[in-house]
């Protein structure tokens, strides 16, 4: 399993707080929006080759925690 925290970090001077890629200014939200636009995990590393299989999954793995915290919460 996937330690997104190992990809994965917020800081409020980039990207006004949003959770990005570690040592990028690439967004969770930005690869989210590729793979739901149909982007493949290998069209992405082609077009960012600063990102990894691992790094993109981390998106993923991060988006299903904060899903599953806002149904445990509700």
């Amino acid at each position: 399993m996937i330690n997104y925290q190992e990809h994965i970090e917020i800081k409020p001077e980039v990207r006004f707080g949003k959770p990005i890629i570690i040592g990028t200014r690439i967004s969770v939200y930005d690869v989210l929006n590729w793979l739901a636009n149909g982007m493949t995990i290998n069209e992405i590393i082609t077009d960012f080759p600063e990102l990894t299989e691992d790094k993109i999954k981390s998106c993923l793995a991060y988006a299903a925690e904060k899903e599953h915290k806002i149904r445990v919460a509700s």
